[in-house]
């Protein structure tokens, strides 16, 4: 566990949490600012920097993440490495985002990212 880490204080119980499941090492959560209705974060106890360290923690995430997407007819689910890559929090952590047809949420590299100038 990391003191500094606000991931790690959800998941002792530290810190308040919006809990939507959870799963004996790992933990799906409501994000503060959820980007479509029924956005969650899953996030395993281990502390774990990003999805590339310790790659048994990040497929058990990741199995739990598909549990939660397996439930939604669409949805992504995306996690990020660095901050270059936009993640923001030091603590792995998968978003499971739901998705609607027209529901007009960009991600990066799509189309609707890149106008033409």
């Amino acid at each position: 566990m990391d003191a500094a880490c606000v991931f790690c204080r959800i998941v002792a119980g530290r810190a308040p949490a919006d809990v939507v499941r959870e799963w004996g090492d790992v933990i799906a959560i409501r994000p503060l600012h959820p980007v479509t209705p029924g956005h969650v974060l899953v996030i395993p106890h281990t502390h774990v920097p990003d999805v590339g360290e310790l790659p048994g923690v990040s497929a058990r995430t990741m199995a739990c993440a598909a549990e939660l997407a397996a439930e939604l007819p669409a949805a992504n689910v995306i996690t990020s490495k660095g901050h270059a890559a936009t993640q923001t929090v030091a603590h792995l952590h998968l978003h499971i985002v739901p998705r609607t047809a027209g529901d007009d949420l960009p991600l990066p590299w799509t189309s609707q990212q890149h106008t033409a100038g």
